[in-house]
């Protein structure tokens, strides 16, 4: 029996990077995997790659019609047996660079709207069903340059802690998944030998001496969302290479 035989899981920012290699790994296994993106070259990738198990929705999370839009799409399947509230982005930059727009923009996409998801779609997770919700090592890491991202990222994770709790009555599990320094489109904007150089610079400092791929922290994502983590919830699980050592 396949861990996903006859469920259906909702992946927001499920087109590319982590969330597309569970996506993968989730079809592979039986499941039925709807997934959102805004980027139409990766909503018409992900489409070719996953094949027909796979519901792409067109999504904008600055959308503020996106959490009705999710609700619509949902209601054609009846309920959900999980939620991966995956999609996010990042920008660096010096705190004196930073301006309301760009800190309202990210904590929009990074935070308001995936709470606003989970409240509007938690009506439509099975009892017993799952809930992960992507955070980061750069919560932890404490690093310049990305205070703006990490606070959006341990909101959304102190979030998490309190969905456990108060979806506990219904057996829902809430965990979340803290990947490291993972092969992603975070860094797809810079020049291949550059991206390269920072990769190779960054996997000196981690322990395992490599950039992680995404299946990697797919395969942790895949498991908190099985049943085989039945008795796992409020709980965050790192997959950073031994980066944190938390």
């Amino acid at each position: 029996m396949k861990r996903f035989e006859n469920k259906t899981i909702l992946i927001t920012g499920g087109t590319s990077g982590i969330g597309l290699a569970g996506a993968e790994i989730l079809i592979k296994e039986g499941a039925k995997v709807i997934i959102t993106g805004r980027t139409e070259s990766h909503l018409k990738s992900a489409a070719e790659k996953l094949g027909k198990d796979v519901i792409v929705v067109n999504d904008n999370a600055e959308d503020n019609d996106s959490p009705e839009r999710l609700v619509s799409i949902v209601k054609e399947y009846g309920k959900i047996d999980g939620l991966w509230l995956n999609a996010a982005y990042a920008v660096g930059g010096d705190i004196s660079s930073m301006d309301r727009e760009m800190i309202d923009r990210m904590f929009k996409v990074n935070v308001t709207t995936p709470m606003l998801q989970m409240g509007a779609l938690s009506p439509y997770i099975k009892n017993k069903g799952a809930v992960l919700v992507t955070s980061s090592s750069a919560v932890y890491e404490g690093q310049s340059s990305v205070s703006l991202y990490s606070a959006t990222k341990a909101a959304i994770l102190a979030a998490a802690r309190c969905w456990a709790t108060e979806l506990a009555p219904r057996n829902i599990r809430v965990n979340s998944l803290i990947p490291g320094p993972i092969k992603s489109n975070l860094r797809s904007g810079l020049p291949d030998e550059l991206r390269q150089q920072f990769e190779d610079e960054l996997a000196k400092t981690i322990p395992l001496k490599r950039i992680g791929e995404p299946d990697e922290a797919g395969a942790v994502a895949a498991f908190l969302l099985s049943d085989e983590s039945s008795y796992v919830t409020g709980s965050s699980y790192v997959v950073d290479g031994g980066l944190l050592k938390i």
